[in-house]
């Protein structure tokens, strides 16, 4: 770079003590507005504290049994299961596939599912997996009504007590978002092009999302949620600013499609990390279009920016079948070229295999996700759901085995998969 572009792209220390002034001025209301919020709740630490309590497996439990819920002989038994071995190891995984257990673990590529709708689908895949000697993923995403996870027998707690036991990551979506009739002008289908580039919370809808997520967070312990607006990943990154311990994923929605959005995106979670390089922003959902080069540009930018531990790229690597890509869709052979080339990605399984989901009696509909439970049961709907799960399930492990074939590790659920 030649100095007089260099003159032209530095931001000066002026800028920077601009852009301070701004953020620290008693006057500015936006600010304020989380910084009040926070108090609200009795401070950063205090809301930490509160979070890591109501997060504690054992207390998660309790209250499930407190509900006499059906669901908590069944997290139980997950654990027991656990504590037993019953599943896989990753060493023995290696070699049933690879013959060795001489992978490349620095690239090791995390093993994701979406979405997991309701807690007794974990439980039917965890013995699958039990079953024919299968991984777990090692990361779960959930796109259900909260409201509705509360009132059904406790499973909110179910889930966030599993994730805990078997060691994997989850990511909740709240309930404010675009589709919850926040933007009064759109509707159904007949409105869906207003959603292009509208998607989000107008309005007061903002800081309706950050007292939604403090609420989940202190409640339960959910610490990561997914988010789809620039204004609320502006809300997040001031609030781990402003020292709560929270974190999200940045969902494909967003349309980080080129390096220039995800150089914007990732400019602005080094502008806000922690003195210690931390960030909220701990999962980017690149656009289901980006290619291999894309990713690995993205990836020079990440690490050039100190970040490159700190925030996973979630890759797609199979679709719902109906309703969000052109199918076939399946990415599964070019994640085993990237993976070789690009550190710490998620393999994000949205369907199954098109070949096996197109077939099915009601393939994978990423509008199911957007179904309440009691119109799925009032139309029978519950087993395809299960099946289409299980597809992903499958799919999961279709990568899992190509990953460990190549020479590459995988993260699976890593208390179970030890």
């Amino acid at each position: 770079m030649t100095n007089n572009i260099g003159k032209l792209l530095r931001i000066s220390p002026k800028r920077f003590r601009e852009i301070n002034r701004f953020l620290l001025d008693p006057k500015n209301e936006a600010v304020r507005a989380v910084v009040k919020l926070i108090g609200q709740y009795g401070g950063a630490a205090a809301i930490n504290r509160k979070a890591a309590e109501a997060g504690k497996t054992g207390n998660l439990l309790a209250l499930l049994k407190k509900k006499n819920s059906p669901y908590y002989s069944d997290v139980l038994w997950l654990m027991e299961q656990r504590d037993k071995g019953a599943f896989i190891s990753m060493k023995d995984y290696c070699r049933k596939h690879a013959g060795t257990c001489r992978v490349n673990r620095k690239n090791a590529v995390a093993l994701e599912i979406s979405a997991l709708q309701y807690f007794p689908f974990l439980i039917q895949s965890a013995r699958q997996a039990i079953a024919r000697r299968e991984l777990m993923p090692g990361r779960f995403i959930r796109v259900r009504n909260m409201k509705e996870q509360v009132a059904d027998l406790g499973d909110i707690l179910a889930v966030s007590a599993s994730m805990r036991i078997i060691g994997a990551s989850l990511v909740e979506t709240l309930d404010t978002k675009g589709t919850d009739g926040s933007n009064i002008h759109l509707g159904g289908p007949a409105t869906i092009t207003g959603y292009f580039g509208g998607v989000g919370q107008p309005n007061e809808h903002a800081m309706q999302w950050a007292r939604e997520y403090l609420h989940y967070y202190t409640t339960y312990g959910i610490r990561q949620a997914l988010n789809v607006n620039s204004g609320t990943i502006m809300i997040a990154y001031l609030m781990h600013r402003l020292g709560i311990d929270n974190e999200f994923k940045i969902s494909v929605f967003m349309g980080n499609d080129n390096t220039y959005s995800i150089m914007w995106t990732l400019l602005a979670a080094k502008l806000f990390a922690r003195d210690d390089g931390t960030t909220s922003l701990i999962g980017f959902n690149l656009a289901n279009s980006v290619n291999n080069e894309t990713i690995i540009q993205a990836s020079k930018i990440r690490k050039a920016l100190g970040l490159e531990k700190v925030v996973r790229f979630e890759h797609h690597i199979t679709e719902t079948f109906k309703s969000i890509v052109v199918q076939p869709y399946n990415r599964r052979r070019e994640l085993v070229q990237l993976a070789a080339k690009v550190p710490n990605i998620a393999a994000k399984h949205e369907g199954g295999d098109p070949e096996i989901d197109g077939k099915r009696a009601h393939p994978s509909d990423i509008l199911d996700y957007f179904l309440p439970k009691k119109d799925i049961e009032s139309k029978g709907l519950m087993p395809a759901m299960l099946r289409n799960y299980l597809d992903k399930h499958d799919a999961v492990n279709r990568t899992a085995k190509a990953l460990t074939k190549a020479g590459i590790g995988v993260i699976a659920a890593q208390n179970l998969h030890k």
